[in-house]
């Protein structure tokens, strides 16, 4: 079995399952066909976010971005949310990766927050109101949602 190297602390366990959530979309999305990829598999899909696999991961892209850029400003720091266009089954791959990036960036310097900086650090968003904990935990959750999702889609 091969060493895996863990990230300590409270946010660094759930920076692991993020990562791991992310590279399992990577393995299902490499999986997939480039029609399956790119076929409209939900037509009437009240949700335009949700017709094919290609705008499912639009808008858990769209979203992994928002994700740090709430907690960013909820730290006080910059952050951006970019325009992303609908991309390749390649390209789509390589931005999860980005995304993740990004989100590690958001915490360069606070590696050794602890629970209590967590938990009362107010995120406030157009829907709801989190800490970083709980953030960080809907964006797991948002991800193996859309690959379940997408799971779905591709094997009816």
């Amino acid at each position: 079995m091969k060493m895996k190297h863990y990230r300590t602390g409270p946010l660094g366990s759930l920076m692991d399952e993020y990562e791991r959530a992310l590279q399992e979309l990577q393995e299902l999305l490499r999986s997939l066909s480039k029609e399956d990829y790119s076929r409209i598999s939900n037509p009437h899909s009240p949700d335009p976010d949700c017709l094919s696999v290609q705008t499912i991961i639009w808008h858990v892209i769209a979203a992994g971005y928002g994700y740090a850029f709430y907690i960013r400003k909820a730290m006080g720091s910059e952050g951006i949310r970019p325009e992303i266009p609908l991309l390749s089954q390649l390209d789509a791959i390589n931005k999860l990766g980005e995304v993740f990036e990004y989100s590690l960036q958001t915490f360069e310097g606070r590696w050794n927050m602890g629970e209590e900086e967590m938990y009362t650090t107010t995120i406030k968003t157009g829907w709801s109101e989190y800490n970083i904990d709980s953030m960080l935990e809907h964006a797991i959750v948002h991800i193996l949602r859309h690959r379940r999702q997408i799971e779905k889609l591709v094997l009816q």
